[in-house]
């Protein structure tokens, strides 16, 4: 398979995580659009998200508010997004949590 995420997963890429568990992985977005912007990744190969079950969902819904939390944005603002469909650059589940974002810019 030739899925970067997977490469980074396992250890083929390196790449410093800011969050990691047996499940999951966090890292910064190598294009950021905010000055934070992570991605939370299953650790799961999952193409699309009409592909995910429901226990890899929760995870990483764990995960990711975890990192709401730790990075302040909870009360500065933030966006979440997750592509699919082919609207991704990478056919591997994940999602972007994007701050600090405030109401005038939306």
């Amino acid at each position: 398979m030739d899925c970067i995420f997977c490469k980074i997963r396992d250890g083929e890429i390196p790449k410093e995580f800011t969050y990691e568990d047996k499940d999951v992985m966090v890292f910064p977005d190598i294009n950021p659009i905010r000055p934070t912007h992570l991605l939370i990744v299953s650790k799961k190969h999952i193409r699309d998200f009409l592909d995910v079950d429901e226990d890899s969902l929760a995870k990483m819904t764990k995960i990711l508010k975890k990192m709401i939390k730790e990075t302040g944005l909870e009360k500065k603002g933030y966006r979440i997004g997750i592509n699919g469909g082919g609207a991704q650059i990478i056919s591997h589940l994940h999602i972007h949590l994007m701050g600090p974002w405030s109401k005038h810019e939306i």
